[in-house]
């Protein structure tokens, strides 16, 4: 696991992660042509107030991986 900083809405913020689902949302940020901070912004806010921000990351992945795979 890594600790990294973004700035999300303004505010820098760490988040840790291991290094398999912080290539999983950087690969998802390029498919969507966005920056790694847009999409962890909006996972952020669809997550709907407080909670853990790594733990809504991980989700988010998941779920993305899920799909990917339902349509395989």
């Amino acid at each position: 696991m890594r600790k990294r900083s973004i700035t999300i809405d303004g505010h820098r913020t760490s988040i840790t992660l291991e290094d398999a689902f912080w290539e999983e949302l950087s690969a998802l940020a390029r498919s969507r042509d966005l920056s790694m901070s847009a999409l962890v912004a909006e996972i952020d806010h669809a997550k709907g107030g407080p909670g853990n921000l790594s733990s809504a990351l991980r989700l988010h992945v998941l779920e993305a991986l899920k799909r990917k795979i339902s349509r395989a």
